[in-house]
């Protein structure tokens, strides 16, 4: 919601600039129009506020939208076609189309789509973005990410534990900024069964009942993967703290169901460091020293989010210098941007010049216009020559 008021109040970030008499009698000034009609292709994890990163800017900035949801959570979407006519917005304006790649593929190969916008994973966003670049198109591609907690033997012990774990496991860890690493430096190794035991008060269940903490993943297909990540842990060296692969609810033996999982002496060539499990599962790295920990994290090919807890203005001020992420959180878990700011996921997280809302949400949505007017004196006359016009 927030992303839909910030785009009704733009107005001042559509302005263009003006340079008066930059020669004789000569303006040269500019402004932003539209690019014309525009795509999204969304993930199924946040089926409602992921398109309102596209949705209310792109329809502010004067252009159209056709949406592709993701076909696992169609639903959604038919709800926010329901607002749009109630509120007023023209037929044709917001427009969605269902499916699966092959819609996908005509978005990023038709003529009239002037701009894709993606949020997903790194196999489809990779390949999105090269194909409507093909095809001519601006494309702005949200994909995987494997976020870090670095954890300071200074920190506020307790604020910082509390906040790994529900930054771990909140929406069942199906986000891309969910912190699905911790990093503990030195003695805080010690704490990763501290954090085991938090874990275990959560309640697991549907989640529409009242109380449930962790709800299922997905689908089926989601769930298998994720034990099939868990399952490689123990075998490449690991160990596993805490077990939930083998949870099973009583109500709903069949349910994707997966209860928070905790892996310790976690190293950067295992499989379970080096995939997006996407799923309630916290690896764990132990390291000596801060710059350690920060060499561990920009050595990782994503850069979406991470996090530092210390009580240490220095060290706080060392990580967000040095370290290679887009989105940095000190002593907060979770550092989504403010939408007057922009979604800045860098390296393998992002793929486009121009990130999602804010100004650059701006920028991507529309296109400068730049104009150089000449108005002579009465009697005033270019001369006839073939050299470039210097406006003199």
């Amino acid at each position: 919601m927030e992303v839909v008021e910030h785009a009704c109040g733009t107005s001042h970030i559509y302005t263009g600039e003006t340079i008066e008499n930059i020669s004789k009698g000569i303006d040269c000034y500019s402004f932003r129009a539209p690019i014309g009609v525009c795509a999204g292709i969304s993930a199924f994890n946040f089926p409602a506020m992921i398109p309102l990163w596209m949705i209310p800017l792109a329809i502010t900035c004067g252009n159209t939208f056709v949406l592709k949801p993701s076909e696992r959570v169609p639903g959604t979407t038919m709800h926010l076609i329901k607002l749009m006519e109630e509120i007023g917005i023209p037929k044709g304006v917001f427009n969605v189309i269902h499916g699966g790649f092959d819609t996908t593929k005509m978005i990023c190969q038709h003529p009239d789509i002037r701009a894709v916008s993606f949020v997903g994973g790194n196999q489809a966003g990779e390949w999105i973005y090269k194909e409507a670049a093909a095809h001519g198109k601006r494309a702005q591609c949200n994909m995987g990410a494997k976020n870090h907690a670095i954890v300071m033997p200074d920190c506020d012990k307790e604020d910082a534990l509390n906040a790994i774990v529900n930054a771990a496991f909140g929406a069942s860890g199906q986000r891309c900024m969910a912190l699905t690493t911790a990093v503990f430096v030195g003695e805080t190794g010690e704490w990763v069964k501290e954090i085991g035991e938090k874990a275990k008060s959560f309640k697991i269940g549907p989640g529409e009942k009242e109380g449930v903490d962790i709800s299922p993943v997905c689908y089926p297909e989601l769930k298998e993967r994720i034990l099939s990540i868990c399952g490689t842990a123990e075998k490449e060296g690991a160990k596993v703290v805490l077990d939930g692969t083998k949870y099973v609810h009583p109500e709903y033996p069949k349910g994707n169901f997966i209860s928070p999982t905790i892996i310790d002496h976690v190293t950067p060539e295992m499989t379970c460091y080096k995939e997006e499990i996407f799923g309630p599962v916290l690896v764990c790295v132990r390291v000596k020293t801060l710059q350690d920990a920060i060499q561990f994290v920009n050595d990782n090919p994503w850069g979406n989010g991470g996090a530092i807890f210390t009580r240490s203005g220095s060290a706080a001020r060392k990580f967000q210098n040095e370290i290679e992420i887009g989105q940095i959180g000190i002593n907060i878990p979770i550092p989504v941007p403010l939408p007057m700011f922009s979604f800045t996921g860098n390296k393998r997280s992002f793929h486009g010049d121009l990130n999602f809302y804010g100004k650059n949400g701006i920028r991507f949505f529309t296109q400068l216009k730049t104009i150089t007017a000449r108005w002579k004196d009465e009697g005033e006359y270019t001369k006839l020559s073939t050299s470039f016009p210097t406006y003199k």
